[in-house]
């Protein structure tokens, strides 16, 4: 299934070219209607040459809509760029443009509307205006076709041409994730809530429990629908409308994300890779605030540039986007970033729920670059140096591959050699470290006991309990991170007590005088009103049966009277 989207400048004829091509009028709002202006999304369907059903998003042209053009545009497969032939090319048709290019959308089609009204000089020339607003977009090949909705001339054509377009356009992946990002909600009388949206990174099936992020609430779909036809799962890039049960209409607000329980969380920092329009009206210093787009998610944001202190318009630079409400994100999605009154530059997600970065830090910079450019194996490394250890299902997130993928590209790392895993049979909840990283907590182990030998030579070792909270270690994982270092000779494990492999407990002459005394003064009188002392690790020392002279070890033998 591809999901078709209109952009352009108000009133160049976009939901009358809509209307002509589905027979369904877009324009749903009875303001629309009485103003003949699109205010929100509108939706509609049709059936191409091929016998392939599309769905249509048509957007709003006016610029005091262009948050709504946002909601709708996120999601789109192949973009229809919509002209006016009796105005050409106008303000929107240019900040339409620009989105579309920021988004990434590279497959396209531009509509010259209302051929019907000019002749065909007038036409050549909005053709060759159209040609050279185009160059340097990522639309910048795209076919031109004139049309009028009025008459019919040209919709055949165009219809075909759409064909011929999709036929070179990848389909949705199905990372087993499903994500819903939710652009409109409504009630129907009966059936309760139902939210719409297009469907990417995975199915939804009926009877599927599914939460809301960030809301965090949880739903079950009761219904499936997609243009109108009962569905019993949804697959990636359909519009589908979702009947969710146990949830009031007014609990689920545009922007937030349907998807299956436990693995998307709402971030509010991310790392990016940003980008200003050369024709931005204004660069953008350190701590810049704007607004954030990404699919039909908007929030206020502030920008801190990691390796510059202005970022012009033109130029690109890394960044890191604190967002005031939380908003559902994965690796590798796409946003727009605007100032009250123009669209200033957009860009790519390299990481979610980033830590603070320090500015102009070269290392901070390398590892974005390796984030961003390197290979899925090399992405995989990146995203577990950031927050390790880690296991594949949640790496799958952050490098935004499939579960099934992130297991495998772990494992050749493990293979490599660039990662250790903590667990023989590796799969989605094995706990794996870079090789760098295991390296620094198996030294922070060894710098944990020396200190505490040190600090206490008489004792055995260091319970597995005091050690795991020095490592700063939780749960599951410390049990296996101390497991796999005692195995592998970095500490020795006895009974639950380790030591670093060279230690041993070692008492001096006097101090093993005193100890013999002790020994002694109990032998003779061991039931005296005021017993001779000696200090507890001594005293420890001789409960275990064990004494030490200088590096010789043997078992102490004594009777108690």
């Amino acid at each position: 299934m591809y999901v078709i989207g209109t952009a352009g400048h108000v009133d160049h004829g976009k939901s009358t070219l809509v209307h002509a091509m589905t027979g369904i009028d877009p324009d749903r709002l009875e303001e629309e209607k009485r103003r003949g202006m699109t205010i929100d999304l509108g939706f509609a369907w049709l059936t191409l040459p091929s016998g392939r059903e599309v769905s249509i998003v048509d957007v709003p042209g006016h610029e005091r809509f262009i948050k709504n053009m946002l909601a709708g545009v996120g999601g789109i497969d192949l973009a229809l760029l919509v002209v006016a032939a009796d105005e050409s090319v106008m303000p929107q048709t240019r900040e339409h443009l620009a989105i579309l290019d920021l988004l990434g959308v590279s497959r396209g089609l531009v509509v010259v509307t209302k051929k019907d009204l000019v002749d065909d000089d007038l036409l050549g020339l909005v053709q060759l205006e159209v040609e050279d607003v185009l160059k340097g977009t990522s639309l910048e090949a795209s076919i031109i076709l004139s049309v009028s909705a009025t008459t019919g001339e040209g919709l055949p054509e165009l219809l075909t041409a759409i064909d011929g377009a999709l036929d070179v356009t990848e389909q949705r992946r199905d990372l087993g994730r499903p994500r819903l990002p939710v652009d409109r909600a409504f009630t129907i009388s009966g059936f309760g809530t139902v939210v719409t949206g297009t469907l990417v990174d995975g199915s939804l099936e009926v009877g599927q429990e599914v939460e809301i992020v960030p809301s965090g609430r949880r739903s079950r779909i009761r219904g499936l629908q997609s243009h109108r036809k009962k569905l019993e799962a949804a697959s990636p890039g359909s519009r589908v409308a979702v009947n969710l049960t146990g949830i009031a209409t007014d609990e689920v607000l545009r922007g937030e994300v349907v998807t299956t329980p436990g693995w998307l969380r709402a971030t509010q920092a991310v790392d990016a890779r940003l980008r200003l329009l050369h024709d931005a009206p204004h660069g953008i210093r350190h701590n810049y605030p704007l607004t954030f787009h990404a699919f039909a998610a908007e929030t206020p944001a502030k920008v801190r540039l990691l390796d510059c202190d202005v970022l012009e318009p033109g130029g690109e630079a890394w960044a890191q986007i604190w967002l005031e409400h939380p908003v559902a994100l994965a690796r590798g999605d796409r946003f727009v970033v605007r100032s009250p009154d123009a669209t200033l530059g957009g860009g790519t997600v390299v990481e979610v729920d980033a830590k603070r970065h320090r500015r102009n830090h070269a290392p901070t910079i390398e590892r974005l670059e390796r984030l961003s450019l390197g290979s899925p194996t090399a992405q995989l490394l990146t995203a577990l140096e950031s927050r390790e250890p880690a296991d594949a299902r949640s790496l799958a997130q952050r490098a935004n591959v499939s579960e099934a993928e992130a297991v495998a590209l772990a494992r050749q790392a493990v293979e490599e050699g660039s990662v250790i895993a903590l667990d023989d049979e590796l799969g989605p909840a094995t706990q794996l470290y870079t090789t760098a990283g295991w390296a620094r907590l198996s030294a922070k182990a060894r710098q944990a006991l020396g200190a505490y030998h040190e600090q206490h030579p008489l004792r055995t070792g260091m319970t597995r309990e005091e050690l795991r909270s020095r490592l700063g270690l939780k749960g599951a994982v410390a049990h296996l991170a101390l497991s796999a270092l005692a195995s592998g000779g970095t500490i020795v494990d006895e009974s639950g007590t380790l030591r670093l492999p060279e230690h041993e407990v070692g008492v001096s002459a006097e101090q093993q005088h005193r100890m013999d005394e002790y020994v002694r003064a109990l032998a003779a009188e061991p039931f005296r009103t005021e017993q001779p002392s000696v200090s507890p690790e001594r005293l420890a020392l001789l409960v275990d049966g064990i004494t030490i002279n200088e590096n010789h070890r043997f078992p102490l033998q004594f009777v108690f009277f």
